[in-house]
């Protein structure tokens, strides 16, 4: 890490800081391209859009898979107020997003917001192997 990463690591902070008077949760991102343009930045929007997948880290990488082709994507960092969850970590490497640089881990955000952890949800399966196999052989052979 280096002074351009903290630098953009501020602005994500930055972001954080004013998402809560947006009607936001204090978590803000931001796409910065290879030459060091910021791309996109955004702040978490869960409460005022009523959605819980208005995370800014999901926000930017559907914003990039749209918008950029995959060797652009591939030259990107998003720099990030906190450690992405794992919805949003997963689509940020569906995006093909570069690299991820982010302020605080999930374990110090956990800490200091004291938050419980969500119930986990019952998941039953695999089942149904060769049922479920044909439309995914069907699509990808």
């Amino acid at each position: 890490m280096d002074q351009r990463d903290e630098q953009y690591l501020r602005r994500a902070i930055e972001l954080a800081a004013a998402a809560p008077a947006a009607g936001g949760r204090p978590f803000g991102s931001l796409l910065v391209g290879p030459d060091g343009a910021i791309l996109a930045e955004d702040h978490n929007t869960v409460p005022e859009d009523r959605d819980i997948t208005a995370h800014p880290e999901l926000k930017l990488a559907r914003w990039a898979a749209r918008e950029l082709s995959a060797s652009a994507a591939a030259g990107t960092t998003m720099y990030t107020s906190c450690e992405p969850c794992e919805m949003c970590a997963y689509a940020i490497e569906r995006s093909g997003l570069g690299r991820v640089v982010f302020a605080l881990s999930a374990e110090q955000f956990e800490a200091l917001a004291r938050t419980p952890t969500p119930n986990k949800v019952r998941r039953d399966g695999p089942a149904l192997f060769d049922e479920a196999r044909a439309p995914i052989d069907a699509f990808f052979n």
